[in-house]
This record gives structure tokens, C-alpha cells and sequence, in this order.
């Protein structure tokens, strides 16, 4: 699931555009950081709280659509500012608390907790592992996407490209954003 395209992936295609991998990986340890707290956490319990108040997975939902909506508002334009000195890549601390906001990331979360916590273990021992599994398992499939997205740098010379890219990331975040609410 960490692979699979979402907010997260987008946003350091993204960032791997613009800014290269280097100056990308701020952003991605602070996903993965951001996440291991998350799914820790919903071992411990906070898991329960959602299923229990579905209302407030709702409201997350609605924060993550709002977000990915400035975000993809963003981005139209952005890549022109590619090879100047503008803007910046997430911090390590924006990335880590974006996963809290981000349906796909509770998702992850709660389905790791709930299939590949080792229920055999004490209880820290398990919350542990799985914290620290998921962020081994997380960090090298969401760089490929930074990874991806420096890659594509090159092309972007090409202004028809540019223009393209940006059309294209900016509808894939709109576009999710309306599956989230939808869904």
C-alpha cells in the first residue's frame, strides 16, 4: 500500500521534480517517521477511537480534500520556479504530521495494525515492531516517487511537457481528493 499512488506519492513526485532527490528526503523521512508514530499509535488503541466516532474519520477526510485542493492549486505554475531558488520541499516535521490528516495514511495504518501486529509479543515489544517495520517497509517505496519525479526533471525543458506535468499531478490530487470524499 505505501507504493500505490495518493497524496503522499504525489507530493514528492512533486518535490522530486522540483527540488531533486537530495532536498526531497526531509519530506520523505518525515513520512515515514510520521507514519510509524501513526501506526504505533493505532496499536495502542487509537484505532478504537475511529471506529468508535466514524464522525471524526469524516472530518479528516474533509481536511485531507481541502489540503490536496490548495496543494493542486499550487502546483499549477510551480514548476516554472523548478530551477530557481523558490520555494521548498516539506519539512521533516510537515510530512510527519500530514500523515495524520491523510486518509490513505489511517488506511495503512489501521490495516497494519490489524494484520501484521505480532499479537504473540507484550504489547510495547509488538507496537514496537510494527512502528518500526512499517517505516523500513515505507521509506524506500515512497522514495521511488521523489526518485521518479527527479528523474523527470529533465524533461521539463520542454515547455508543452511542463505544462503537462503540472496539469497532470494537479488533477491525479483533485481527482483523489474527490475519492476520498466520495468513497
Amino acid at each position: 500500500m505505501f507504493i500505490t499512488p495518493g497524496p503522499n506519492n504525489a507530493m514528492l513526485t512533486i518535490s522530486g521534480l522540483k527540488f531533486g532527490f537530495k532536498r526531497s528526503l526531509p519530506h520523505i523521512s518525515g513520512i515515514a517517521f510520521g507514519h510509524a508514530v501513526q501506526v504505533s499509535l493505532i496499536c495502542l488503541g487509537l484505532g478504537f477511537v475511529l471506529i468508535d466516532y466514524p464522525g471524526l474519520q469524516i472530518i479528516l477526510r474533509w481536511l485531507c480534500f481541502v489540503y490536496l485542493l490548495y496543494l493542486a492549486y499550487q502546483m499549477i505554475g510551480s514548476i516554472k520556479e523548478y530551477q530557481k531558488e523558490s520555494g521548498r520541499p516539506l519539512r521533516f516535521y510537515e510530512a510527519a504530521l500530514f500523515q495524520w490528516v491523510n486518509p490513505k495514511a489511517w488506511t495503512i495504518a489501521i490495516t497494519v495494525a490489524s494484520g501484521f501486529m505480532p499479537l504473540e509479543e507484550k504489547l510495547w515489544i509488538a507496537v514496537l515492531f510494527t512502528g518500526l517495520m512499517s517505516s523500513l517497509v515505507s521509506f524506500p517505496c515512497i522514495s521511488l516517487w521523489a526518485l521518479f519525479g527527479s528523474l523527470i526533471r529533465t524533461m521539463i525543458s520542454n515547455q508543452f511537457i511542463k505544462k503537462l506535468i503540472e496539469y497532470l499531478f494537479a488533477l491525479l490530487l483533485v481527482l483523489t481528493g474527490f475519492y476520498l470524499i466520495l468513497n
